[in-house]
């Protein structure tokens, strides 16, 4: 059993509604009060109150402190949180979110991490939701966090920077590569902070997966949306097929016009840059043209690096890309001896049955090239060689 967390931000998400819906959820509010006094942020403290949106009840936290003009950088608010009494978990949680957010601040600003001011997310209130919101993760205890695609609303806001239209320039980009979802609500749905929390802690988003739901917990936005309930709700529970689940990308492009061999050489380029794995499938196309479909399996932070191959390498003018979630089976080196030298392979553990072994096609071509035998019979050689019980006894 994996216990998981499922974030359920149909109308968006900010720092205040995750505190909220963490301690609607069960999370110790005075807990989290200690860890924001330890902070040294004078006379700052989290109310919780009852309220109702759109007939639904939430808790809403607000952060009361005395005003300030205090404008922080980065160092300044790491520097607090490394003095503080959280936990090391506690405290890199926290410093890995204003981090993000600090990289986010940076791009769209044109300068450096160091150099960024820290207006809006630097002020008492966010520090507070930031911090409160990693001490509240670190007491749920979940192993996994997914999340729903994340709705940012639409319209303009004012900010340090003036009016600019939303999502904010740097909530646009901590979103940079998750899902959003549409939205008609004309408001800003999602914060900077919520979008840096997401970004820094959910492992997959998608669709409500399967899972005994134990707890749910609703945090409230400080506005009242005409259109709906503005509330974050919080899903905790557990799930057999959680484990083992693991966010990868596909980026996929219909191709009609590419000769074979650019193809080819296409995806010799994206495995060499780190794909996953590359495959193309015969397609029918407009007009009844015979296409191929160009498909890559790629980790999150080699999206970017591999579209800029496929537009480089194709005609394409267009790359579709999603996240999904794949599980794989715990797996290790292993080799076995046939009778004519050793081959190299892999050997997967799937729960409650013998374990598997795939020989390696590089290895039993070399060995079937020297000494000079037919590759399938050294290939079936090497599986009969293979002893599962062997295997379970060394697990």
């Amino acid at each position: 059993m994996v216990k998981i967390a499922y974030l359920d931000c149909a109308s968006g998400i900010s720092g205040d509604m995750t505190l909220g819906a963490l301690v609607d959820a069960g999370v110790d509010l005075a807990a989290i009060q200690a860890g924001i006094d330890s902070l040294g942020l004078p006379d700052c403290r989290l109310v919780a109150e009852e309220v109702f949106k759109k007939g639904f009840r939430a808790t809403q936290i607000t952060v009361e402190h005395p005003p300030e003009h205090a404008h922080r950088h980065l160092h300044h608010i790491t520097d607090m949180i490394d003095g503080s009494a959280l936990t090391d978990g506690q405290k890199d949680l926290a410093k890995r979110i204003f981090t993000r957010l600090g990289e986010a601040e940076a791009k769209v600003h044109g300068t450096t991490i160091r150099k960024v001011h820290f207006h809006e997310v630097g002020a008492v209130d966010s520090i507070a939701d930031i911090v409160g919101a990693a001490i509240g993760w670190d007491l749920l205890g979940v192993e996994r966090i997914e999340c729903a695609p994340v709705p940012t609303g639409h319209g303009f806001i004012e900010i340090a920077h003036g009016r600019c239209s939303i999502p904010a320039p740097a909530t646009g980009e901590l979103l940079r590569g998750i899902p959003l979802a549409p939205s008609n609500v004309e408001a800003e749905l999602t914060t900077p902070t919520g979008a840096a929390i997401v970004a820094t802690l959910v492992d997959r988003f998608g669709p409500l997966p399967a899972m005994s739901i134990e707890q749910i917990g609703y945090g409230a936005g400080q506005r009242d949306l005409d259109e709906q309930a503005n509330l974050l709700r919080l899903l905790v529970g557990t799930s057999e097929e959680a484990a083992g689940l693991e966010q990868i990308w596909i980026l996929e492009t219909n191709l009609d016009d590419v000769a074979g061999e650019l193809v080819g050489y296409c995806t010799l380029q994206l495995l060499a840059a780190g794909a996953l794995d590359v495959f193309t499938t015969a397609i029918q196309m407009k007009k009844n043209r015979p296409g191929v479909l160009l498909s890559v399996l790629c980790q999150e932070a080699d999206v970017e690096k591999l579209e800029a191959i496929i537009f480089r390498e194709t005609t394409t003018l267009g790359v579709r890309r999603r996240a999904v979630a794949r599980r794989v089976l715990p797996r290790r080196s292993h080799r076995v001896e046939t009778p004519w030298g050793r081959v190299e392979g892999k050997i997967g553990l799937p729960t409650g049955a013998p374990a598997r072994f795939s020989p390696e096609f590089e290895s039993c071509r070399a060995l079937a090239e020297e000494k000079n035998v037919p590759l399938r019979d050294v290939y079936e050689a090497a599986c009969r060689a293979f002893d599962p019980k062997s295997v379970k006894e060394d697990v």
